[in-house]
């Protein structure tokens, strides 16, 4: 396979991840981590990295795609910034602690786990459970200990965090626009600190492709990010004029049955 042909289809896949994140109101990780399994399957890449390949390339996406819209929250004044200081040791330490345990993972394992995690989701969505409203008043250490646990999943998994710190702020009081703001500042952290040991912990792996450095596919990376941004945009919109019950539907059903193929 070609270079530009990489390269075309690595830029469609960050149109098409982008798109989804925004139609469907998810991070992007959940989509991207699985097109990347099925893209380096098809460039032969060694099933003893696949899966690790494609989990750090993803969070490398999600520097850029992340700081662009905590930037955008930030602007509007949605981000907790308390909260974000509270929760910000545990997300670096449990992010690092997660690539750790990913690195230690066969490929088989960690696709096993990916595949129940995308399958939880999917339940989730279609029942319809949203976050619940609380009023928890947690301590830094309780706050620390939540990040240190929502940093650990989200780097072991290859995904912004979302999924998990929209819920625990919401429990916290936060209302929906300040969680879904602080969640998108606390999943920076977690993917520069999980993309960062990504690179450490995968250099001098012999069974990793041309264009990849430790865990993180350069190529891959940068056709990502130039084309899921501007994207999401387009899913954003499309978003307003679909019905949103099929949406969740439908996207509980496509990450269904992504969950089954990691599983089978």
């Amino acid at each position: 396979m070609s270079a530009i042909t990489l390269l075309l289809g690595y830029l469609l896949l960050g149109s098409l991840a982008g798109t989804l994140a925004g139609l469907f109101g998810i991070g992007g990780g959940l989509i991207i981590v699985p097109a990347l399994v099925f893209a380096f399957e098809l460039q032969g890449v060694s099933p003893s990295v696949l899966m690790h390949l494609a989990v750090g390339t993803s969070l490398a996406t999600i520097v850029v795609t992340g700081a662009s819209s905590a930037w955008g929250h930030y602007r509007r004044g949605s981000i907790h910034r308390d909260w974000f200081l509270a929760l910000l040791p545990g997300l670096m330490l449990g992010a690092i602690a997660g690539v750790f345990v990913a690195g230690s993972l066969s490929g088989g394992v960690l696709g096993l786990l990916f595949g129940l995690f995308i399958l939880a989701v999917a339940a989730r969505m279609a029942l319809g459970r949203g976050a619940t409203p609380g009023s928890l008043a947690p301590g830094r250490a309780v706050m620390a200990l939540a990040g240190a646990v929502i940093g650990g999943v989200s780097a072991l998994f290859g995904i912004g965090g979302g999924t998990l710190s929209v819920p625990w702020l919401t429990r916290c009081g936060a209302p929906m626009t300040r969680a879904v703001g602080t969640s998108s500042a606390c999943g920076l952290p977690i993917a520069a600190f999980g993309a960062a040991t990504f690179v450490v912990v995968g250099r001098g792996e012999s069974a990793l492709p041309p264009g990849a450095l430790g865990y993180v596919m350069w190529p891959a990376f940068l056709g990502i990010i130039l084309t899921s941004v501007p994207f999401a945009r387009v899913g954003v919109r499309l978003a307003h004029f679909l019905p949103a019950r099929a949406l969740r539907l439908a996207f509980a059903g496509l990450l269904a049955l992504v969950g089954l193929k990691f599983l089978l």
